[in-house]
């Protein structure tokens, strides 16, 4: 039998997927992104460093083994930090910027496999590196969004948030403890791990008892704490997406817990 949590592709299902793939290349392609293949494992810190160490990803759900000579390497959770690391060594910050790539292929982590959600799943990775224009931003969810109606399906609309810049997401995570604190044991106990670590993790928790509890409290959203060139940056992403004809929403609620977000 396959390993828990993996599956076989073939007859139909492997069809469609190479179908994804496929519609992907020629959409990313078409809008000047050069394919890149990574190996599938890397070096242990190239995640650390990229995801962060505080993530969920990186403490729980990586798999990580020793090679022969006692280097730590992990068969790579996601797509971004392994295109960076590329990037970085392959000089491409001498060539024209932005350089945009793209990548497909299979990630793995270590966790409680259910419907839908497996050890080893594919991804289809997109990236604009080298500038940090809202075009760039708007540019990559109206792909995606391309992508996605290539592949047949219609009335999307894309939800949009930031997590602003590093001294926003301070402030907000001292915000987070000083709410949450006193309240620390109706948390769960992953939330109590983050409380210290990640608290902004907190509020895409899965756990009813935190979702509860940060309704109860009324915990406002990150896009209060983003500062003028934060909020500046988010309004040309919306005006680039109005321009896109790309339908979105704000979403306040919307974060991810990745450190290079």
């Amino acid at each position: 039998m396959a390993v828990r949590g993996t599956k076989d592709l073939f007859g139909k299902e492997l069809r469609l997927h190479q179908h994804i793939v496929a519609t992907a290349r020629r959409v990313l392609e078409a809008a000047g992104a050069l394919e890149l293949i990574t190996p599938v494992f890397e070096e242990t810190q190239v995640f650390e460093k990229g995801v962060g160490i505080s993530t969920d990803i990186v403490r729980k759900e990586m798999f990580t083994f020793q090679d022969r000579g006692g280097r730590s390497l992990t068969l790579r959770p996601e797509g971004t930090a392994a295109m960076v690391r590329a990037y970085l060594e392959h000089g491409m910050k001498v060539w024209p910027q932005p350089v945009r790539l793209w990548m497909a292929g299979p990630m793995f982590r270590a966790e409680r496999p259910q419907k839908g959600r497996y050890r080893q799943f594919h991804q289809v990775n997109y990236e604009a590196l080298g500038s940090e224009s809202p075009i760039l931003d708007a540019e990559a969810v109206a792909l995606l969004h391309d992508c996605l109606r290539e592949l047949g399906l219609r009335r999307l609309t894309v939800k949009l948030s930031s997590v602003g810049d590093p001294e926003d997401r301070a402030r907000y995570n001292a915000y987070l403890r000083e709410v949450l604190s006193p309240h620390r044991e109706a948390l769960s106990q992953d939330s109590q791990e983050r409380l210290e670590l990640n608290p902004m993790r907190i509020l895409d928790s899965k756990s009813e008892q935190d979702q509860a509890l940060l309704k109860e409290l009324r915990i406002r959203p990150m896009l209060d704490f983003l500062g003028e060139e934060a909020r500046a940056h988010l309004k040309a992403v919306e005006r680039h997406l109005e321009r896109l004809a790309v339908p979105y929403e704000l979403d306040p609620t919307l974060v991810r817990g990745l450190d290079y977000y």
